[in-house]
């Protein structure tokens, strides 16, 4: 029997993906994510929740604190970040996910914008974006005034408008764009990779100084295409797999059973304008091996 004013496992299983869905949001890291949310569950089990009318917002106000003491810590360290950032990737589906991390907001893209606001930027978004929470119950949060934190929103909210107002591909279109790059890449057919590219289109590759990427974004369908080809060349991939992860269809790609790389894009007219390239492994550990 549960004692007066304790958290009951049930009601902690029922809220637990949300307090996950706010940390992941605000910090764009799993491991980070999954720290804050057994620190949420101990900080839980050791109050009092008698007086507790809403548990779920209770829930999450801890989880966006704790999100916000880390972040600020982790300042120095995502500064020194070697070469271009990317989210540390989220299993998604209906056999993966609770609905609470199957919205926009923890696309790729979006968690790459979120990177570079403030953190205090990020919590006011996530909280009243996502959450609904009101000024005032954000601003205890972050120790400001309700007027700053709508200022904080309106601003975080601009930096990520681009992104919530882009056109976004279907499931079929992204993956049969993926399947036909894939294919040309190991073809070693730069035409068609060109055919696949937009133009304008921009090469992002996350190896965090663990494995070999570019540390500068590559731009242009043609030295993209080129770069694509030379990395068949190198790793020789033996299997792929089309996986959703953070909503969407990405490709995991295999050398010997260990995933070696994972890809995330965005797809304008029928053509690849970003194409992501996660192949830091300790981001791509929690998707697995074959």
């Amino acid at each position: 029997m549960e004692l007066p004013g304790t958290l009951a496992e049930a009601d902690w299983e029922v809220h637990r993906p949300a307090v996950f869905g706010a940390a992941y949001r605000i910090l764009g890291s799993v491991a980070e994510a999954e720290d804050v949310t057994q620190e949420v569950w101990l900080r839980a089990m050791a109050a009092d929740l008698a007086q507790v009318r809403d548990l779920r917002a209770w829930l999450v106000t801890v989880a966006a604190r704790t999100s916000y003491n880390v972040l600020q810590s982790a300042r120095v360290r995502r500064e020194s970040y070697v070469g271009p950032w990317l989210p540390e990737p989220l299993l998604t589906g209906p056999d993966a996910a609770a609905p609470v991390l199957l919205d926009e907001s923890v696309s790729t893209a979006m968690l790459v914008v979120m990177e570079r606001l403030t953190p205090a930027e990020r919590v006011a978004l996530v909280l009243h974006d996502v959450f609904d929470f009101p000024f005032a119950h954000i601003a205890e949060v972050l120790s400001v005034t309700p007027a700053a934190c709508r200022k904080l929103a309106s601003r975080a909210r601009a930096r990520v408008a681009a992104v919530r107002e882009r056109p976004q591909a279907s499931r079929a279109e992204t993956e049969r764009v993926l399947k036909a790059f894939k294919a040309a890449a190991d073809a070693g057919d730069m035409a068609r990779l060109v055919e696949l590219l937009n133009p304008e289109g921009v090469y992002v590759a996350d190896g965090g100084g663990r494995a070999t990427a570019a540390r500068r974004p590559v731009r242009g369908a043609e030295p993209i295409a080129l770069l694509a080809i030379r990395q068949i060349e190198i790793r020789r991939p033996d299997a792929f797999a089309i996986i959703e992860v953070n909503g969407q269809p990405a490709l995991a790609t295999y050398c010997g059973g260990k995933l070696i790389w994972l890809d995330t894009v965005e797809i304008t007219d029928g053509r690849i304008s970003e194409l992501r390239r996660l192949v830091n492994p300790e981001k791509l550990a929690r998707i697995g091996h074959i």
